[in-house]
């Protein structure tokens, strides 16, 4: 999850509310690259069926406003394999995948789970979450470091570090809320979570440190499995 937002070309946009679909030609999308293994009519219909999941299950929770989701692709040749959601400047949800994301993708399992799995970190309020949790601790790291008789640019420094700490701790938490909620919104949104958790396997297994962003990969695999597995889904 990034909560910063680059700049990027708009490809796909979901436009819930209305049931439509905005693409630009898939010509232009493709540009010179002939390795997509999901190509863009597909994503654009993985977006319209998840789009569409992740908005109902929006709706159905209390506190959650801005359930209208927007999907971009970021076309930088040079951008890593990442998706992640942030906001756009009226705090509607924005899911963002770059190229080598959609090109890494094995099947559409793969990206539906992915998208489903950025969704619910709008869903669950992540990004409000955390920044609670980085003002809170940073209140508390500046108050102890005047207690200790810090002034001035020493207390800005502890308030910086509480920041950093309280956004961390409960990051890993987050991701894994993710990953169950995305299993309910991947596998409602008609594809199997199972199938596209297997992501997991082609990805670097993060250390489970604390100052790690993301929980070890075998851990977020059992979340699926489980959560799949009271759904129904079971291969």
């Amino acid at each position: 999850m990034r909560c910063l937002i680059a700049l990027i070309l708009p490809v796909v946009l979901a436009a819930c509310t209305a049931d439509t679909l905005r693409v630009q030609p898939v010509e232009d999308w493709q540009q010179d690259s002939t390795g997509f293994a999901v190509q863009a009519t597909a994503f654009q219909e993985i977006s319209r069926r998840v789009g569409r999941q992740a908005r109902s299950e929006c709706l159905k929770r209390e506190g959650v406003r801005n359930c209208d989701f927007t999907i971009v692709v970021d076309l930088n040749p040079k951008a890593p394999a990442n998706a992640f959601q942030t906001l756009d400047d009226k705090d509607q949800p924005v899911i963002i995948f770059t190229r080598a994301m959609i090109q890494s993708a094995e099947n559409a399992d793969e990206l539906a789970f992915v998208m489903g799995h950025e969704a619910a970190h709008h869903i669950l309020r992540h990004i409000p979450r955390q920044s609670v949790n980085a003002r809170e601790s940073a209140a508390i790291f500046g108050e102890l470091a005047r207690l200790g008789g810090a002034q001035g640019a020493d207390v800005e420094e502890a308030q910086k570090l509480g920041a950093q700490v309280g956004a961390q701790v409960y990051i890993k938490d987050f991701e894994l809320e993710a990953d169950a909620l995305g299993t309910v919104i991947t596998y409602k949104a008609g594809y199997n979570p199972l199938v596209g958790a297997k992501y997991f396997d082609r990805i670097l297994d993060p250390e489970d440190s604390f100052l790690s962003t993301h929980p070890p990969n075998a851990k977020r695999v059992q979340v699926v499995v489980d959560t799949a597995r009271q759904l129904g889904l079971t291969q």
